[in-house]
């Protein structure tokens, strides 16, 4: 099964007030931190759709392995960035693994026990969404079957994968240790990102 991992990083970071995507993190920015943790999932394609600052991103992160859609609808909300992604994808891609460009210590065993759980799913089941169930709460990062892909590219607003995934009684659930991990939105957000990784503001 081919799959194509896809990062949302077009976001205007309008809580947090500076673009998040780079905020200094292990020694390069928020996402390009993610972006290196994605290139280690292995995936046979790896898109990034940037909005919010992406000439800045362009210029300041190393974007090596990925390729970059841009999302002129940014402010519209991240489900505008899966719609214009998906006619990006791979003729031959399964379906996408969607990671948040803000999250960048999503465990390599949701991602390899995601793809597992869609691979042995009965014909259909798996084919248009799945999510990972961590202790506290369902998160990213979530499978999006090929099979979904025409409903995807009508969504809207910043929760409209959330909605398709709700409303899925089929949706492959997979059980991750841990919490879900911590994205950024807002500057607490990113001070207790730091914390955990154990660096200073």
């Amino acid at each position: 099964m081919r799959v194509t991992g896809l990062v949302l990083a077009a976001g205007g970071s309008a809580r947090l007030g500076r673009p998040k995507q780079l905020l200094p993190y292990r020694g390069t920015t928020l996402l390009g931190a993610t972006l290196a943790r994605a290139a280690g999932f292995g995936f046979d394609q790896l898109l990034v759709a940037l909005g919010g600052a992406a000439d800045e991103v362009l210029d300041r992160v190393d974007l090596a392995g990925a390729e970059v859609v841009r999302n002129r609808a940014f402010t519209t909300g991240c489900s505008s960035s899966v719609a214009v992604a998906v006619d990006r994808v791979a003729a031959d891609s399964a379906g996408v693994v969607l990671l948040l460009g803000d999250q960048p210590e999503v465990p390599p065993a949701a991602v390899e026990d995601l793809l597992a759980a869609v691979a042995a799913a009965p014909a259909g089941a798996a084919a248009v969404m799945g999510a990972c169930r961590y202790t506290d709460g369902t998160g990213h990062p979530f499978w999006l079957g090929r099979d979904g892909f025409d409903e995807l590219r009508t969504l809207h607003g910043d929760k409209g994968v959330w909605r398709l995934l709700d409303a899925r009684a089929d949706a492959v659930l997979v059980d991750v240790a841990g919490p879900v991990p911590r994205d950024v939105d807002t500057v607490e957000e990113y001070a207790a990102l730091l914390a955990a990784a154990g660096e200073g503001s």
